[in-house]
């Protein structure tokens, strides 16, 4: 009987500035120009990530504040930390050059914390998106961002308990009224 090994992952945790509730995941190529960022018309979207190519934007549930995020650059899929999160998502990103980084916005100037080189170098990789506390007053009180080699693919809710969530998930269907009498 052959025992599965873990795959290899480089793990970072950093401090990242939230600004009008988000940070980007932005391909090297790219040099810090986030303005492919396209609400209207992204790629594909899992609500708290939307993706164009080579950059993802990650919406973190406040609208300006730090944030702790752990980054897992893996060689295949880690697995998602179902029992550590409230809420998990998925996604599939195109990285044109292999590396890329966080990037802060700011109107000043934008700051970038690079990561791990992407495993295949360029191509296609799946983002997962854990969060947990999404619905506490301050935003959500973890974030956990998996990426991986994989053929591209839709996105995917693997775990969708908090209630804004919903909102993330189906801004047009949500019902506010409902949330706040507890209904939904």
């Amino acid at each position: 009987m052959s025992e599965e090994k873990s795959p290899a992952v480089d793990i970072s945790s950093l401090n990242v500035k939230v600004w009008y509730g988000q940070v980007y995941l932005a391909d090297e190529e790219l040099d810090g120009d986030v303005s492919g960022d396209s609400e209207d018309s992204p790629t594909a979207s899992a609500g708290v990530i939307r993706v164009t190519p080579g950059l993802a934007v990650l919406s973190f549930g406040i609208d300006q504040g730090e944030v702790l995020i752990t980054v897992a650059v893996a060689v295949r899929d880690p697995g998602a930390d179902s029992e550590g999160y409230e809420d998990i998502v998925e996604t599939s990103f195109e990285s044109p050059s292999g590396r890329v980084g966080l990037l802060e916005w700011s109107w000043d100037e934008v700051k970038t914390y690079d990561l791990p080189s992407l495993p295949d170098g360029p191509g296609s990789y799946r983002l997962r998106f854990h969060l947990k506390g999404l619905d506490a007053h301050a935003g959500a009180q973890g974030y956990y961002l998996q990426i991986w080699p994989e053929p591209s693919s839709d996105p995917t809710v693997l775990k969708a308990t908090s209630r804004n969530i919903q909102y993330f998930l189906n801004p047009e269907g949500f019902n506010s009224d409902e949330i706040a009498s507890g209904r939904a």
